[in-house]
């Protein structure tokens, strides 16, 4: 079984144990693959709170538009983040907002992965 913390060392805490149950019966070639598919795709928690941040400058909801929550994002950025207490809610939460995020985007890298064989 490849190590997944040394191929993905920014990996942490519960994202790091989904991703191991995620590829622990994959051979050593696809866990690579994986890796480097999601390194590209999986969004970083601390680029998440920085742009959740930029909600109180007047610019709310882009880090709901990164998540993929196009419909938030647009509710956040046409009522000031329901009136910054969204925005606050959020940059308590952008940890588990991350981890729901990336472990979506990790089950379909790898079905995608292991698709191809």
């Amino acid at each position: 079984m490849a190590n997944v913390f040394q191929m993905m060392p920014y990996l942490e805490g519960e994202e790091l144990m989904f991703v191991q149950g995620l590829v622990k019966d994959l051979p050593e070639n696809q866990v690579q693959q994986f890796a480097t598919i999601y390194s590209v795709r999986r969004k970083d928690p601390q680029t998440i709170l920085l742009t959740a941040l930029i909600g109180f400058l007047g610019v709310a909801g882009v880090h709901r538009f990164l998540l993929g929550h196009i419909g938030m994002g647009i509710l956040f950025f046409f009522t000031g983040g329901l009136c910054f207490i969204g925005t606050i809610v959020d940059l308590v939460n952008y940890k588990r907002l991350s981890f729901e995020c990336n472990s979506r985007v990790a089950q379909e890298v790898a079905m995608m992965v292991k698709a191809t064989g």
